[in-house]
């Protein structure tokens, strides 16, 4: 029973996590021969006041 556990930070949309689920899954599907429903994706969000990159807040650095 493969899992996969994808840490980012907040701001995805539902649509966006339902399509990074559906790809992820299939790609352990076809790399590691599992079965669809045997593969577990967990999105581990991270507010953006919680997490820096270089000393600085990622809710402090400039959008991108």
């Amino acid at each position: 029973m493969p899992e996969v556990v994808v840490y980012m930070l907040e701001g995805r949309t539902l649509e966006q996590k339902r399509g990074l689920i559906k790809d992820i899954t299939a790609a352990v599907v076809k790399n590691a021969g599992a079965k669809p429903e045997a593969v577990t994706v967990s999105l581990v969000e991270t507010a953006k006041t919680a997490k820096g990159k270089g000393g600085v807040l990622f809710s402090e650095m400039p959008a991108s």
